[in-house]
């Protein structure tokens, strides 16, 4: 395997999906389905699998040419972040979807929970040998979080929402060991909605994540952030729900401070943690150069060290066109390569 070097770069999990697979038309402008949202696909069904496979190929040769040093399966199979996992659930009523609020307060469809929450297979196993076997270099895996799951779905089955993240918890704990037990080097959880609804993530979010974290030997990391530039427009200063993860057993936390321009004071509550430190701008298609991704880094020198930052993307490129998602991710090896040589 191709070893990681100081200031590794990465995306936070998705690529953009090519146009002869989605009709990114369609994916413009709504919210990534909680549901299944087949209608997004292009290709037959019959088909779609190996379509998705040459999907993934692309998107692996298009981070590795990119000089990108952690790869992802550019989540090419997944409708949305979520979904893909979250409807593989047993006790999951698929054919009548519930009603829930989204982040920006808005009704979606989402999944009902009309049983127990049980994962009966793994899920993105066979994804990550797929990325394995086509690439050397150090690879990661991303799973929605037991909080976030819990608020995109209706629960119509257990006493509380926060019984209903335990389970979830249970389920992405499964799945997390059995990606470490296939060679995946990272895990990443996705809790957006820590961010989006603090206050019950303070009540039982942190609790569901430790549980999903539980027993796992493996490197993990949790991604936290104001949703995808596309959709929302509107972005904080500040996170509202950070800090408290310094108390949760992952190893990484997964920040984005480009299109905020957070400040990164905030970086000393997270002092034991390596920062995956988001420094591309989702909301604007031009391409950054090199030197101004630099300096965004630069600005986290004063509250932690080199060896503690990943360079990343705010967020998932799903809803970037290829080109600028092409050029965005030279401009973060090539930021990487700066700094690199100036620590040298």
């Amino acid at each position: 395997m191709t070893a990681t070097p100081i200031l590794p770069t990465s995306l936070v999990g998705s690529y953009a999906q090519p146009d002869w697979l989605i009709d990114r038309a369609k994916l413009a402008g709504r919210f990534p389905p909680r549901v299944r949202a087949r209608e997004l696909w292009r290709v037959q069904p019959e088909y779609l699998a190996q379509a998705q496979d040459d999907a993934t190929l692309l998107a692996i040769r298009a981070q590795e040419a990119a000089g990108l040093d952690i790869i992802t399966d550019g989540e090419m199979r997944r409708e949305s972040y979520s979904n893909h996992f979250a409807t593989a659930l047993e006790g999951i009523d698929l054919d009548n979807p519930g009603t829930a609020l989204d982040r920006s307060g808005h009704p979606n469809p989402v999944p009902r929970i009309a049983g127990p929450i049980v994962r009966s297979h793994p899920v993105g196993v066979r994804d990550l040998e797929f990325l394995k076997a086509n690439t050397d270099h150090t690879v990661k895996m991303t799973v929605p979080g037991p909080f976030t799951m819990s608020q995109q779905a209706q629960n119509d089955h257990y006493p509380d929402l926060a019984s209903a993240a335990l389970a979830y918890a249970a389920a992405v704990n499964a799945e997390i060991k059995d990606l470490h037990a296939a060679g995946a080097d990272l895990v990443q959880i996705d809790e957006p909605y820590m961010q989006a609804r603090p206050e019950a993530a303070r009540e039982y979010g942190l609790t569901a994540l430790n549980a999903a974290l539980d027993g796992v030997t493996g490197t993990t990391a949790v991604h936290i952030c104001f949703g995808y530039a596309a959709i929302i427009h509107e972005r904080p200063e500040g996170y509202s729900f950070l800090p408290e993860l310094a108390g949760c057993s992952a190893d990484q936390i997964s920040i984005e401070t480009a299109q905020s321009g957070l400040d990164l004071g905030v970086l000393t509550d997270l002092s034991e943690k390596t920062v995956i430190l988001g420094v591309i701008d989702l909301a604007d298609h031009e391409v950054e150069s090199a030197e101004l991704v630099a300096d965004r880094v630069r600005r986290a020198f004063a509250y932690t060290s080199p060896d503690r930052i990943t360079i990343a993307t705010d967020c998932g490129m799903k809803y970037l066109p290829r080109a600028s998602a092409e050029g965005k991710m030279r401009a973060m090896a090539g930021a990487a390569s700066i700094l690199r040589a100036e620590l040298t």
